[in-house]
């Protein structure tokens, strides 16, 4: 890969810049010779948490602090397209084209409005080391993973739109990736993460490609159609819809893709499930939220999605002990369900690490985790009354 080294003032590189406003990225610069924020790149960031990032851009501007080496990549149309620096060419883009604005004195001013004409030429005439790149797009691709080690890391789908740009992942991010997109909201209930970071397009490509993304986007990197992956992920959304009345924040980053492939062939039980759900969101004796909605969908089996809240030692030891004693007294076993079994066991004394406490009255019916609703069982019975 070749390279060459070059220095640009932020007048030269802002020249004819152009902000999309509707998809948050800068455009052009360099009055067109620059693309810079080709597929392969992240959103813009830097205008997040009330612009803190970009304004530091341009503090350290006006300050003479050094923004650090910028990245190009040189096209074979001789095009050139930003590699590293897309985040602060942005920033100073917006500034010089009066997007936000800067404090001087206490005062905020856009670009356009700085009094002070000696600043303002020395914002435009800042000097900023570019190094621009020649190479195969393996080798381009390579370069990009490296340089963004530092900065702001990059998260695994901005890995992979970079490795697998094309068509299909521009189609993708107009949908899956606009902060503007009025579904968002929605799609928030269920998926977790930053619009913005490509979290919602990750989970689509991972409910669509059922957990093999890389293959998937490799498969469909030039396509012009992206109605497969759209159609698929308004499925998942809807058949959550269909089999819940009410939203919990519980439900934010489930793998709702894996529970869609596992159950939206039974039928829908809205009503049912609502009503289940409500009911365990109130039981104090439920640890994990979470797991109630594939209990609910599993036919409400397994219950150990559920860490329901077990019987303490004190208490164990408490019942262990009242239960031995009247069973030493009568002459039986102290595991109630031997007493009826077979003749082998019926008087047999259980020491307390051989047994397990159990609900008299079962969880799953309304039991409470209480020592009046324990009884102690051999490890055995426990077992074969906790599978029926």
């Amino acid at each position: 890969m070749k390279t060459e080294r070059k220095i640009y003032t932020v007048k030269e590189l802002c020249e004819g810049f152009v902000y999309n406003s509707l998809e948050e990225k800068g455009l052009y610069g360099l009055a067109g010779k620059l693309t810079i924020q080709p597929e392969y790149q992240r959103n813009y960031l830097y205008a997040e948490d009330n612009g803190k990032m970009e304004l530091a851009v341009i503090d350290s501007v006006v300050k003479g602090y050094p923004l650090g080496v910028i990245y190009f990549n040189k096209r074979k149309d001789g095009q050139l397209e930003v590699l590293d620096g897309q985040q602060r060419i942005t920033s100073l883009g917006r500034f010089c084209t009066d997007k936000f604005s800067y404090e001087i004195d206490g005062m905020p001013y856009k670009f356009s409005r700085i009094k002070d004409e000696k600043l303002r030429k020395r914002i435009e005439n800042t000097e900023l080391l570019v190094y621009i790149c020649e190479g195969s797009e393996m080798e381009i691709r390579k370069w990009f993973d490296i340089i963004n080690i530092v900065g702001i890391e990059l998260r695994e789908q901005e890995r992979l739109n970079a490795i697998y740009s094309g068509t299909f992942v521009t189609l993708a991010k107009t949908v899956f990736s606009n902060s503007r997109n009025s579904e968002v909201q929605k799609w928030s209930t269920y998926i977790s993460g930053n619009v913005k970071r490509q979290d919602f397009l990750a989970a689509a490509l991972d409910w669509v490609s059922h957990g093999h993304v890389k293959d998937y986007m490799e498969a469909h990197r030039d396509d012009y159609t992206i109605d497969e992956l759209h159609d698929h992920f308004n499925d998942v959304i809807s058949w959550i819809e269909s089999e819940f009345g009410k939203t919990y924040k519980e439900m934010c980053g489930l793998p709702w893709g894996k529970l869609y492939d596992r159950f939206h062939s039974q039928p829908p039980k809205k009503q049912e499930n609502t009503e289940a759900v409500e009911r365990l969101m109130d039981d104090p004796y439920v640890k994990n939220r979470r797991g109630i909605f594939e209990y609910v969908l599993g036919g409400q089996q397994d219950k150990r999605l559920l860490d329901i809240r077990i019987f303490d030692e004190a208490t164990k030891r408490i019942v262990y002990r009242r239960q031995t004693q009247e069973a030493k007294q009568q002459g039986v076993s102290n595991c109630p369900y031997c007493v009826i079994g077979p003749e082998a066991h019926r008087t047999k004394i259980w020491d307390m690490k051989d047994m397990d406490a159990d609900h008299v009255s079962a969880w799953s019916k309304g039991g409470v985790t209480s020592i009046d609703n324990c009884q102690m069982l051999c490890r055995t019975h426990n077992r074969i009354k906790g599978n029926k």
